[in-house]
């Protein structure tokens, strides 16, 4: 979610916090982030009781030590942390807001769950991720999501719902994904990605719908007369319906832009203030909604501020340790993007969107990518002859449209790798767990989960799409 909202002049000062490559941080700069990135994996696992009273400070810590450094020996350093703090800035608005907002809107699916009802549910999930975001779909279903499969839940279907709902169902327009979003604001056609990707996509959400329909078919048990359909509720019944108008000003304030609606003015010239007034407009659209929800909706959703809590004290951290990580990055793509084919591209594109944050990977390697075919990725038009096909300086290789096709799917659909690949897997994980439900552990959830399922998938999506 980082960058959601970055309207920065240059790609690469929006990518990597304003450095544009002149000073490079040392190598070992690297090091806080991935100390962090470890201890969020292992601390649940072998160090639980430290990490659930310490991990607040350790991410404030780490994050701290890359700001000082940044501060004080870093050439631009302070332009640097300025871009990384509105970064986070909208980030948490958005999130939060959208939190808060689906909090007081209660779903009620009159049905037990079963295979059928579960692949039907995450399907529909998908599809709305496209329409009010990734956030918003996984908050508006995780908790009748795990209503409906109480008693019953399994470490999979925690994680299949960040697979589809949270992650890869938001891959079809700029709504659904910050890195999309981003394109768009480049210069990237709204619909660009459902004409070019849409059938792909449906493939990939109907394969994992029926895996998911299939290992719960398998580790069923047997029914009891609990399990029985309600068959005096209507399939789905909602309550705080209210909260539908503050999700659609909420969704309508993130094209409070001149780069989205031409004439529109500038918040940020309008009031003097160098970024913060969209962001603003968030908090007060969730503090409106919180204040006007259903009461009965917030108590039967037992709503509560820990998850996004976790996540705001967690990402601050992540935010600040990962400056050097991605200007390091940035320049590398910059470097060679020349020698990158589509499978580099795709590969490279994946596996760190999975790690790092997957809007400013998208924004570095596709400068990078625009660069390669001479193109200014600055410019409305030059991105725009970019995603409508513009021929390869290299011979025999593959037009412009499959670079960003390759670009654009890699982002969106790599952050369901892991906890941290998008905002709203951490939320997710937190909600089940308060539940009681069995959810898998950081590596746990790699190794169990996304390398034997999510990579066998995305191999097939390369043979076939970026193979050439």
């Amino acid at each position: 979610m980082m960058a959601l909202f970055c309207a920065a002049p240059s790609v690469a000062f929006c990518s990597t916090g304003g450095a544009e490559h002149a000073a490079l941080p040392p190598l070992w700069m690297a090091l806080p982030f991935v100390s962090l990135l470890l201890m969020i994996a292992t601390g649940p696992l072998f160090y639980p009781r430290f990490w659930e009273h310490h991990y607040k400070k350790v991410s404030i810590l780490l994050g701290a030590a890359v700001s000082l450094w940044y501060a004080f020996m870093m050439e631009n350093g302070l332009r640097a942390l300025l871009h990384t703090l509105e970064e986070y800035f909208s980030f948490i608005a958005l999130i939060s807001s959208l939190f808060v907002v689906a909090g007081g809107i209660l779903v009620t699916i009159g049905r037990r769950g079963s295979p059928l009802v579960n692949g039907a549910l995450l399907f529909f999930g998908a599809m709305l991720a496209n329409v009010v975001g990734t956030t918003g779909a996984s908050m508006l279903l995780v908790r009748p999501y795990l209503r409906i499969n109480e008693g019953r839940l399994r470490p999979f279907h925690i994680v299949f719902f960040i697979f589809i709902v949270s992650n890869i169902g938001g891959g079809l327009t700029p709504i659904g994904d910050p890195p999309l979003f981003l394109g768009f604001l480049r210069g990237v056609p709204f619909f660009w990605v459902i004409g070019h990707f849409g059938l792909y996509w449906l493939a990939v959400i109907v394969v994992l719908c029926l895996i998911l329909m299939v290992l719960d078919a398998r580790f069923a048990e047997r029914s009891d007369a609990s399990d029985i359909e309600r068959g005096d509720l209507r399939w789905i019944e909602l309550k705080g319906k209210r909260n539908f108008l503050w999700l659609a000003l909420l969704i309508a304030s993130v094209f409070l832009d001149p780069a989205v609606i031409d004439g529109f003015p500038s918040l940020q010239e309008l009031f003097h203030l160098p970024f913060g007034i969209r962001e603003l407009i968030m908090f007060g659209i969730a503090i409106a909604a919180y204040k006007m929800s259903d009461k009965q909706a917030l108590k039967s959703n037992e709503f509560n501020f820990e998850p996004i809590r976790e996540v705001a004290f967690l990402f601050i951290g992540i935010f600040a340790t990962m400056i050097p990580a991605l200007q390091l990055i940035g320049a590398y793509a910059g470097e060679h993007a020349a020698g990158f084919s589509v499978t580099k591209f795709y590969w490279f594109t994946g596996f760190l969107s999975g790690v790092l944050d997957n809007a400013p990977t998208y924004l570095n390697f596709l400068a990078g990518a625009l660069g390669k075919f001479g193109l200014d990725p600055d410019s409305t038009a030059d991105v725009l002859k970019f995603a409508t096909g513009a021929p390869s300086p290299v011979a025999g290789d593959a037009s412009s449209t499959l670079y960003l096709l390759a670009i654009s799917a890699a982002s969106v659909f790599f952050g369901a790798m892991t906890y941290i690949g998008n905002a709203p897997n951490f939320m997710v994980k937190n909600i089940a767990e308060q539940t009681g439900a069995e959810v898998p552990g950081f590596v746990e959830y790699v190794y169990r989960y996304s390398i034997p399922v999510l990579l066998p998938v995305f191999g097939v999506l390369w043979y076939f799409i970026f193979n050439r």
